[in-house]
């Protein structure tokens, strides 16, 4: 299905509609699934969005032209992976998602791109935790920020319970 979803490589337009965050990590696919069902509740587009921070630390002057066939390749890969992850949570699900579907890849810093995207949103939605390092966190740092300084409702997506007691054995 989503094979055909071409991924815009700007910011969803605004309006009201849901907005989930999709990292690619288990936590994503879980929030995208219940980004999914909010959307149809709600009876409200959903833009999935992805961030790809090339550089955290910026670029030193004249560098930016000698990595830019690097980052494309990066986007194009986040935007395949992108759709892989909505072909996951489709087939996963027990009735496909039917409901208005846009794809966004973006450049830049992860929280304020998610931030900025978020205002005037419906919902935004996360998972506890995307593709960091900490695993023994309860909330990763894109999850907190979104708690503590999107302008709009934010819903917070935990492992399923399955998930969460298998992680907890040691």
């Amino acid at each position: 299905m989503t094979a055909t979803l071409p991924v815009h490589a700007a910011p969803p337009p605004p309006g009201a509609a849901i907005l989930v965050g999709c990292d690619g990590s288990d936590a994503a696919l879980w929030a995208l699934d219940r980004a999914m069902a909010e959307a149809e509740a709600h009876r409200l587009p959903l833009h999935v969005l992805a961030v790809v921070n090339p550089s955290p630390t910026g670029y030193p002057p004249g560098m930016a032209d000698l990595v830019q066939e690097s980052v494309e390749r990066l986007t194009a890969s986040m935007s395949d992976g992108l759709r892989r992850a909505v072909d996951t949570v489709q087939s996963a699900r027990a009735r496909p998602y039917a409901g208005r579907l846009t794809l966004h890849v973006v450049l830049g810093n992860v929280v304020d791109v998610l931030l900025r995207a978020a205002d005037g949103r419906h919902t935004l939605v996360v998972g506890t935790r995307g593709n960091g390092g900490f695993s023994r966190l309860l909330l990763g740092s894109v999850s907190t920020a979104a708690v503590h300084h999107a302008t709009c409702p934010v819903l917070v997506v935990p492992a399923p319970a399955a998930e969460t007691a298998e992680a907890a054995r040691p």
